[in-house]
């Protein structure tokens, strides 16, 4: 079965109302051999691609994972992206902010990590957590040195939405694409994922008792999800809706994803000029001698 990305794509002006969006769709493998087949030949295009955009050297490329915790995230980058160059390659993870971080901006801290041209950039969380953990969590507001006003401002959220907004559009026009994967796990599978993580050995660092605390939020947090995904998902910088209770599923449409956004740049090899193509003959004529007179 073919993966459409754009069955998962939010188009710009709609209103996101998560419960609308399944958590789980029909398997696009029908068996395990056959998972690993599809995401065997999307990580072979996706290095195919990733050599061809390194060497084009024309576009940046950054994805940025969002979720639910235990939603697949790290899965999903270590799988999806297992056969990319690391040279051309660089995930970025954030969680909560240093101190050096809360005395700038809230872009600050991410607008450091940002992908140079010929390079993709990932973000495992991002800024997005500003309009998503603090909005659940607002006290957060005053440990981030803010002026006092902008503590009880009611418009605050839409602010950073359009500073969010204004940021993609200028990242866009400067040649970075920018792709937002929203990795949607339901509530009684996180809650199976939570009891793996304490009944398997191996899985146990995995788990914290934060985990269960921010579990009591789920409504808040899926009412912040919607707010966020409605009002930053533009043209330049769409945001897919993944459902993620299936994590092979889930793998094979974000690979999709991004081998649809890698083919859809304006990629070539750089040209060969006259002046270069005769220095290589020129060099090959050495290597020939060199060769020969080895033999004798």
């Amino acid at each position: 079965m073919k993966i459409d990305s754009h069955d998962f794509r939010v188009p710009p002006g709609k209103k996101v109302i998560l419960k609308d969006w399944p958590t789980v769709v029909k398997p696009f493998a029908k068996s395990k051999e056959e998972y690993n087949e599809i995401l065997e030949r999307h990580v072979e295009e996706l290095n195919s691609l990733q050599r061809l955009h390194y060497a084009s050297n024309r576009y940046a490329l950054l994805l940025i994972f969002q979720g639910m915790d235990a939603a697949g995230k790290d899965g999903a980058i270590r799988h999806v992206m297992s056969g990319v160059n690391p040279q051309g390659c660089q995930v970025s993870s954030f969680k909560q902010p240093s101190a050096d971080e809360l005395e700038h901006d809230f872009l600050w801290r991410t607008t450091r990590h940002l992908p140079a041209r010929g390079k993709i950039g990932i973000f495992n969380r991002s800024y997005y957590e500003e309009v998503l953990v603090v909005k659940v969590h607002p006290e957060i507001l005053k440990t981030q040195r803010l002026p006092e006003k902008l503590h009880h401002k009611k418009d605050i959220w839409d602010e950073r939405y359009q500073s969010i907004t204004n940021f993609e559009r200028h990242l866009y026009r400067n040649g970075t694409r920018t792709i937002k994967i929203f990795l949607h796990l339901s509530n009684e599978e996180q809650r199976k994922r939570f009891l793996e993580r304490i009944d398997e050995a191996d899985k146990n660092w995995e788990f914290s008792a934060s985990d269960v605390h921010e579990r009591k939020y789920w409504t808040q947090y899926t009412k912040a999800f919607e707010d966020c995904l409605s009002s930053t998902t533009t043209r330049h910088a769409p945001w897919y809706v993944v459902p993620a209770d299936d994590k092979e599923n889930a793998r094979l449409i974000v690979s999709q994803i991004v081998l649809d956004a890698l083919a859809g740049l304006k990629m070539a090899y750089p040209k060969t000029t006259g002046k270069r193509r005769a220095e290589l003959q020129n060099i090959r004529k050495v290597l020939t001698k060199e060769s020969d007179e080895t033999r004798t």
